[in-house]
C-alpha cells in the first residue's frame, strides 16, 4: 500500500496544482526485480485512484526488465 500511495503522491506533484480528479490514468513501470508484487500494487493503485481525491483515475502496470519502478505519465482531462 505504501508504494501505491507514494505513487499517487507522485502523480499529484505531476499535475503541478491542478485538482487531482483531473487525473484520468497513471502509468507505472514495474521491473522483474523490483522486488514489488504486481498484482498487490494493481490492486491498491485502482482502489486508491477510485476514491477522492482522484476519484475517476485507473492505473497501467507496464511489466519490464531489471529493477526499474517509476511512474512513466500521468494523463488527465482539462
Amino acid at each position: 500500500m505504501s508504494v501505491a500511495m507514494e505513487v499517487c503522491a507522485i502523480a499529484e506533484r505531476a499535475i503541478a496544482g491542478r485538482s487531482p480528479s483531473c487525473i484520468t490514468e497513471v502509468v507505472v513501470e514495474v521491473g522483474d526485480l523490483a522486488g514489488i508484487e504486481i498484482q498487490n500494487l494493481e490492486f491498491c493503485l485502482d482502489t486508491l485512484l477510485r476514491i477522492p481525491p482522484f476519484t475517476r483515475a485507473h492505473a497501467v502496470v507496464r511489466r519490464e526488465r531489471g529493477d526499474v519502478l517509476r511512474v512513466a505519465s500521468v494523463e488527465i482531462d482539462e
